[in-house]
């Protein structure tokens, strides 16, 4: 849990922005999460301060020129200071050495998502709070009318909350919840157990004409995530227009296109497996059984780029085509 340095915004500042502000804010904190030349750190919080520990995170190629196995030694050395500094930090705000202990994160830092917050581990020091871990029993064992029982103590409560997290990532489309039906009525998902997951930047796919992704499939996601689902609203925004322009009724890439793009991912996409199956079980990792994670190795700032060429050259024919 790292320091947010939550603090009232300061009404000269808020008074100073001139128009495109917000966009200029989010590139930059971009550019600077993902090492990219940054003149000034807009943002300057806890997120840009881990920039260089984020590599396990968010795909980029600010580390091109290093030799990738000195890359390697060294970002682990800058994660064992950072996560370091995290474990002390608990030991500082902490006022119990046991429930200190039990509260240090022991894992790389990008085993998990990062947190930030000025009150969570001063709320251990209340007396109305206690830390109960059930991870040598196996979590909660039951409950009786008025209490939770751990390791055979019962703990008394007046309301349980139950937060017990959520499938992050996971849509309709992709569990078969919501099945999508293409060009002579075959599915999405039968489409791909045949060919593997295929599209062209992530957004569409032959077969299944108008059809758009949103999400991190085979694109380059980031950690401000609003920021990357508004980029690809625009890119969408703009295809239709396009579309429309043209009287093309009809948008869908060719199969040549979407073979192309499966190929860069492949080729560029980072190899995650060794580090996901080190951590702790946790989203990243699949809760312990860690999957393939592909995504689009030159990172975010680099994928935007090349979608607005994209958009503004010929590209934008491989799914557009002759009107129809």
């Amino acid at each position: 849990m790292d320091v947010r340095d939550n603090r009232p915004t300061d009404p000269e500042w808020a008074a100073s922005l001139e128009p495109g502000w917000h966009a200029r804010r989010r590139e930059n904190f971009q550019a600077v999460v993902t090492g990219q030349p940054a003149e000034v750190d807009l943002v300057d919080d806890a997120w840009t301060a881990s920039a260089n520990v984020l590599g396990k995170i968010i795909s980029t190629d600010a580390r091109a020129d290093w030799d990738a196995d000195e890359w390697e030694r060294v970002e682990e050395l800058l994660d064992f200071e950072k996560m370091n500094r995290l474990r002390a930090r608990v030991e500082e705000v902490v006022d119990d050495p046991a429930t200190a202990e039990l509260l240090k994160p022991w894992y790389r830092y990008g085993c998990k998502r990062p947190t930030f917050s000025d009150e969570y581990l001063a709320a251990f020091n209340r007396p109305n709070v206690a830390l109960v871990d059930t991870a040598d029993h196996g979590g909660v064992e039951r409950f009786t009318e008025n209490s939770v029982v751990v390791g055979g103590q019962e703990y008394e409560v007046d309301c349980v909350i139950f937060a017990t997290g959520f499938e992050v990532g996971k849509s309709d489309v992709m569990t078969g919840r919501l099945a999508v039906h293409g060009r002579d009525g075959t599915r999405l998902l039968d489409a791909w157990r045949e060919t593997g997951v295929r599209t062209l930047h992530g957004f569409c796919s032959n077969g299944f004409p108008n059809l758009f992704h949103l999400g991190a499939l085979q694109n380059a996601p980031s950690v401000n995530f609003v920021h990357v689902l508004d980029e690809q609203a625009i890119h969408v925004a703009e295809v239709i227009a396009a579309a429309r322009e043209r009287g093309v009724k009809c948008v869908e890439p060719a199969v040549e296109a979407e073979i192309d793009w499966v190929a860069t991912i492949e080729a560029t996409s980072p190899e995650r497996a060794w580090f996901d199956a080190e951590c702790t079980p946790g989203y990243y990792n699949n809760e312990g059984s860690a999957r393939p994670r592909r995504t689009f190795g030159p990172g975010p700032a680099v994928f935007q780029r090349l979608l607005r060429d994209w958009r503004s050259g010929d590209g934008i024919d491989e799914v557009l085509g002759d009107a129809n």
